[in-house]
């Protein structure tokens, strides 16, 4: 595997400009795997704690929706109406019995998985104001993916039997919008527990700090299937700035993912210096430049993240191909796979939509 992985992170910081500190990452660049696993962990280790009261005063910052309004994710509906809203610091739980009723803390990474230790419960990495009914659902049920719902919040997040391959019991499965998020908090949690996990306990989707592999896989797929958004990123900054004095490594670069726990990782390759896409992100319909070094190679197909070729482009090994993308191209990352003589140059990059 190789290390030299400067290209695929550009095009990642190309997309979003975030806040965080120069040189953060530095002890990271060039790793993959358990090295980049370790490298992150000790940037993000030893950060301020804030106690479990304060946690309602931080989500004025952190996810505040405007005027006060609570960002809940179990009941938010993006660019429709949601069916009730809070307001930050009068709708607090309290009790309630039903949905609709107060807003809770909510721990993405369920308290009972680390025996409510107290630095993992008070971080706000992994915790969120959500609906306290649609919480108490959720109870300590892995995320997965939904066959056949027992329950549904008026959001559309779901309870029932998982359909996910490698695991069949019982899942919350928030709406698709708000994968990423929740992907991108459970392998923060993995990280920064890492090797400081002595006495939690284990759960469907967890082995102490780390992710089972039926998750992980499932994890990687929201990860790039639900993008970082602006929330994430004002998030982030927030808890770095504010609070904790800590980043979530996985919405600054998200693609920290596949490289930790991706075994056929293959970001780049040292045959090709450089490859550019433009525009990126790109919109359905609209026309793709891939360009690189004349005669590298001479066709490129864009593939779905389960390999499936969606289309392919060829020209004559002048390395600046036009590919007008079709007008009912999903939401999502993509794989750009460079060809020369017929083969697969070793080289594959995500093309964020």
């Amino acid at each position: 595997m190789k290390k030299t992985i400067a290209l695929f992170i550009g095009l990642w910081l190309a997309l979003f400009a975030t806040a965080q500190p120069a040189n953060y990452y530095n002890s990271a660049n060039g790793l993959t795997g358990n090295q980049l696993k370790v490298a992150l962990h000790n940037i993000i280790k030893g950060h301020t704690s804030i106690s479990y009261g304060q946690l309602w005063n931080a989500f004025w910052s952190t996810d505040n929706k405007g005027n006060g309004v609570v960002w809940d994710m179990y009941s938010d509906i993006p660019n429709g109406t949601p069916p009730y809203i809070y307001y930050l610091g009068t709708d607090q739980c309290g009790n309630y019995s039903g949905e609709g009723d107060c807003y809770n803390r909510e721990h993405s990474w369920p308290s009972s998985w680390f025996n409510d230790q107290t630095t993992p419960r008070t971080d706000l990495h992994h915790i969120f104001p959500t609906d306290g009914w649609v919480n108490n659902k959720r109870g300590n049920n892995a995320f997965g993916e939904v066959r056949s719902a027992s329950w549904t919040s008026r959001n559309g997040s779901k309870l029932g039997n998982c359909k996910t391959s490698g695991f069949t019991g019982t899942v919350f499965e928030p709406i698709d919008e708000y994968k990423g998020d929740f992907a991108r908090a459970i392998m923060y949690m993995s990280v920064r527990y890492y090797t400081e996990d002595s006495g939690w306990g284990s759960s469907d989707m967890t082995t102490k700090s780390e992710i089972k592999p039926w998750a992980i896989q499932m994890l990687l797929r929201w990860n790039e299937q639900d993008p970082v958004s602006q929330k994430e990123i004002n998030r982030n900054n927030a808890i770095y700035n504010d609070y904790q004095h800590n980043r979530n490594p996985f919405v600054d670069h998200p693609e920290y993912a596949r490289m930790i726990w991706d075994p056929t990782w293959n970001a780049v390759e040292e045959t090709i210096e450089a490859v550019y896409l433009f525009p990126n992100p790109v919109d359905a319909g609209q026309t793709l430049h891939v360009s690189g070094n004349a005669n590298q190679f001479d066709a490129v197909t864009i593939c779905d993240l389960n390999g499936r070729t969606l289309l392919k482009a060829t020209g004559n090994a002048v390395g600046d191909f036009v590919v007008s993308l079709p007008s009912d191209l999903a939401k999502g990352c993509y794989i750009i796979k460079l060809m020369r003589n017929g083969n697969v140059v070793k080289y594959e990059k995500l093309l964020v939509k």
